[in-house]
């Protein structure tokens, strides 16, 4: 219980924090980045998988660059006295080597519900999109990607586990610039999993997003999470709320 109410407080204490930076970002033109808060009411096959999802992002100066992301989800639960909402987060902290770079150094602080089951890991991210050899041709196809190889981490698991994390964007002006696909791909190796389980889960979301209007947009989201053994797909639908600076 301690635990708990320690990664909640670390999680809102975060979030409090990123509400200041647009404040800091106008007075320092150097700063940029986006608040966007999602929701789903409807969920195809998992009722219990995410139903809000909070993603922040932040340019700070020298180099340095925030992101996160917060899911809350429905959690199935026996007892009357247990949550019955959950959470998941990842706070970035990431770090260009130098201007000209299309590498960074990363930070990544994983928090969810319960105990001992927290991550951290550091690695390296190579953006693709500004590698001086590739730029033009991701240019030409409106396309972001981004590999982020987790090489070290830090859990209560024994063994050497990493993690390949892939992250994308895509637009589409020849069809309508008000739409966009993105989304990540988490590839997970040297866990020691169940029997039933697979080597080498992946956890993967695609969210396609349509602009109805100014900061309002319709997304729906097709979800992988090979961590669960039944109904490992998932379709979300829903809104989201952008904030830009």
């Amino acid at each position: 219980m301690y635990t708990r109410i320690v990664d909640c407080s670390l999680v809102t204490g975060l979030f409090i924090a990123l509400l200041q930076l647009p404040l800091s970002a106008q007075a320092q033109n150097s700063r940029s980045g986006f608040l966007d808060f999602n929701v789903y009411p409807y969920l195809s096959d998992v009722d219990d998988d995410s139903v809000a999802t909070i993603n922040a992002a932040a340019q700070l100066p020298n180099r340095f660059e925030y992101f996160s992301l917060t899911n809350f989800g429905n959690q199935k639960t026996a007892d009357e006295l247990s949550d019955t909402t959950s959470y998941y987060t990842e706070q970035n902290v990431r770090w260009r080597i130098s201007e000209q770079s299309p590498l960074d150094l990363t930070l990544q602080m994983n928090f969810r519900t319960g105990v001992d089951n927290d991550r951290h890991r550091l690695g390296v991210r190579w953006r693709l999109n500004d590698s001086a050899y590739l730029k033009t041709l991701f240019e030409r196809m409106n396309l972001k990607y981004a590999i982020n190889a987790h090489v070290i981490q830090f859990d209560d698991q024994p063994g050497n586990v990493w993690q390949l994390e892939h992250s994308f964007m895509m637009k589409f002006p020849w069809l309508s610039p008000r739409l966009y696909l993105a989304g990540f791909i988490d590839h997970t190796f040297g866990e020691k999993l169940a029997s039933n389980m697979p080597n080498d889960p992946v956890v993967a979301e695609a969210q396609l997003g349509f602009n109805i209007i100014e900061q309002l947009y319709f997304v729906t989201e097709y979800r992988i999470n090979q961590y669960r053994r039944s109904d490992v797909n998932n379709l979300a639908l829903g809104m989201q709320y952008k904030i830009v600076w």
